[in-house]
């Protein structure tokens, strides 16, 4: 397994506790066994992505499995679809790898397979790399993934940002890329609590340039949370900046409020 390097692109490879590429570039691997792809002149922020309030917002509500489903019907897309002979699968803004930890089983069918996990958050990858050490974490930018071209033979992206070109780069001829997008419903409980008029998010499949859409379903279902769980999801999402104090005392005081999930789980192929 090699990383690219980010500075002048050439292949990395591992030599005792660091990454080093033929113009002596290199990058340490930490302790938890993550490497840090992100040079400081990339970064737009001392600590670019999720904050620590933010991540452990997130844990705690993933860790209810609420989203559980989620989870599920990724893995069975990427069990249907993913080419016969994978070798690299990568979960583009892994976060804390809840997702990215449940694609190891995909191993049974893939023996070959290497599950990557890449977010810009240092905390939420080093938490990841700790927790999860069957899976390859780094530190990097989603607008210039650290991998040759053509070495993926799979990518999640659940509402994770990235180019089009480089998801054509990246990805294999044949390989796939699995999609999560709010479908129209989604968290439409909470946004009532913020706006007045709650739109319906839009459904309509995005159009990837080198890519053919060979699957689009939608996954809806109630959810009941307790008031700790409506407020950590309000926390996770961008209209928390919006939440007046109001509504988060509104949530933290609730004994039971029910919610819609609604995501579109869509597969695209690369041609």
């Amino acid at each position: 397994m090699s990383y690219q390097c980010p500075l002048c692109h050439s292949p990395l490879s591992l030599q005792a506790n660091s990454w080093r590429c033929e113009n002596n570039h290199q990058f340490d691997q930490a302790k938890e066994g993550y490497v840090n792809l992100m040079p400081a002149h990339h970064k737009s922020s001392k600590n670019p992505g999720d904050n620590k309030e933010m991540m452990q917002a997130r844990r705690l509500f993933l860790n209810t499995d609420h989203y559980q489903p989620l989870r599920q019907k990724v893995v069975e897309q990427l069990d249907q679809y993913l080419p016969a002979d994978s070798r690299h699968l990568l979960d583009i803004g892994c976060g804390e790898g809840y997702y990215t930890s449940e694609f190891v089983h995909l191993k049974q069918a893939h023996p070959a397979l290497c599950i990557h996990g890449l977010d810009i958050s240092k905390v939420a990858v080093r938490y990841a790399a700790k927790r999860y050490q069957a899976c390859h974490f780094c530190v990097a930018s989603s607008h210039r993934l650290p991998f040759s071209d053509g070495m993926l033979d799979g990518v999640v992206r659940i509402y994770a940002p990235c180019k089009d070109e480089e998801l054509y780069r990246a990805i294999k001829a044949g390989g796939i890329l699995v999609t999560v997008t709010p479908a129209a419903r989604h968290l439409h409980q909470l946004k009532a609590l913020i706006y007045d008029d709650v739109r319906l998010h839009e459904m309509t499949a995005e159009s990837i340039e080198g890519f053919e859409l060979v699957s689009d379903q939608q996954l809806h279902y109630d959810m009941s949370l307790s008031g700790e769980e409506a407020t950590a999801l309000m926390q996770m999402t961008p209209f928390a900046w919006k939440t007046s104090e109001a509504v988060w005392e509104q949530l933290r005081s609730a004994n039971e409020f029910n919610c819609e999930a609604d995501f579109s789980v869509r597969v695209y192929r690369r041609q």
